[in-house]
């Protein structure tokens, strides 16, 4: 037991460090490439923190273990969601985008629809599971995803970041050290904390999906809560949110379908909750963006969120 909490701390100190590296380096990358904040949250920096949530899904798809992989994609989304924005935005109001606005969110908040309706086959043979077909199906969506961003956002020139930054004035080099030691902490950091904290949860019998949406899920989204939190405190609105919304729907559409191709997921009628809370959180995330200042998330709107998710992780320990 006493190595296991070992490793759990080592792995919470290689995720604030590599965290703060990614920031760093990602952010010199958006001026490199004349990138907005935005569209660096979006695709690289929420594919570096989406990458735990992959490789255990990928392990436990190997495995069959379907509840895992699901409480692991629906937990770690609302922890993203409720948990992380709600944290961010506690420490400073968070102003987005147009673009996040009337585009990301809805996004978001369509793939779950979509995972809802192919995940209990309304249009397939009632298996209820997520097959192969299905997948190539969500890799098809994601592939449109990547090239929205692609034409949509890469033109853009970030606000958010000042002028003076010194991530700009970063070489070649340095820029490139940053994000992969970066990426290398988190993903190794997140699969310490999850291995560990998941070892000691057993010991204890707690079900498959029980841990997948808490242990498991929160242990995954660690990459996202430092990464994000990292990126408040430096005044990287885009990053934090972008984080957050872009790690979102790669969970959906890439984490999902490649754990399908693997072997065809199981799907549980019981994670339908979740799917409802899930939507629920995403369409009060666009509601927030017309209540008091337009385009932000408010502290009280926060609260909202941080509430909901305590409520809901007590009546899922409970259970």
């Amino acid at each position: 037991m006493v190595l296991e909490i070992l490793l759990v701390v080592l792995g919470f100190v290689l995720l604030i460090f590599g965290a703060d590296a990614l920031v760093k380096g990602s952010s010199a990358l958006a001026k490199r490439l004349k990138m907005s904040d935005l569209a660096i949250g979006l695709t690289i920096v929420a594919f570096g923190t989406s990458a735990p949530e992959l490789v255990v899904s990928s392990v436990a798809s190997l495995k069959g273990q379907s509840d895992l992989i699901l409480g692991n994609v629906m937990g770690s989304n609302l922890f993203n969601l409720m948990m992380i924005l709600g944290i961010v935005a506690l420490i400073k109001p968070i102003t987005v985008q147009r673009s996040m606005v009337w585009i990301e969110i809805p996004i978001s908040l369509a793939v779950v629809v979509v995972l809802y309706v192919i995940s209990n086959s309304f249009f397939g043979n009632g298996t209820g599971q997520v097959s192969r077909l299905d997948a190539v199906i969500l890799l098809t969506l994601f592939a449109g995803f990547m090239y929205y961003i692609y034409r949509g956002l890469s033109s853009e020139i970030s606000v958010d970041v000042a002028d003076n930054n010194p991530a700009q004035n970063y070489t070649t080099t340095k820029m490139t050290l940053l994000m992969v030691f970066g990426l290398t902490g988190l993903v190794y950091g997140g699969h310490l904390v999850v291995t560990n904290a998941s070892d000691m949860a057993l010991q204890y019998g707690i079900s498959e999906k029980v841990i997948g949406l808490t242990i498991v899920a929160a242990g995954t989204s660690l990459p996202e809560l430092v990464t994000s939190v990292v990126a408040a405190l430096k005044k990287n609105a885009d990053i934090a949110i972008g984080n957050v919304i872009g790690s979102n729907i790669f969970n959906v559409l890439l984490i999902v379908p490649i754990s399908a191709l693997i072997k065809p997921i199981a799907y549980n009628s019981s994670f339908n909750f979740e799917m409802y809370l899930l939507a629920g959180a995403t369409l009060f995330l666009f509601i927030a963006m017309f209540s008091g200042k337009a385009k932000r998330l408010d502290r009280w709107e926060a609260l909202i969120l941080l509430v909901g998710f305590v409520i809901y992780t007590s009546y899922m320990i409970s259970k």
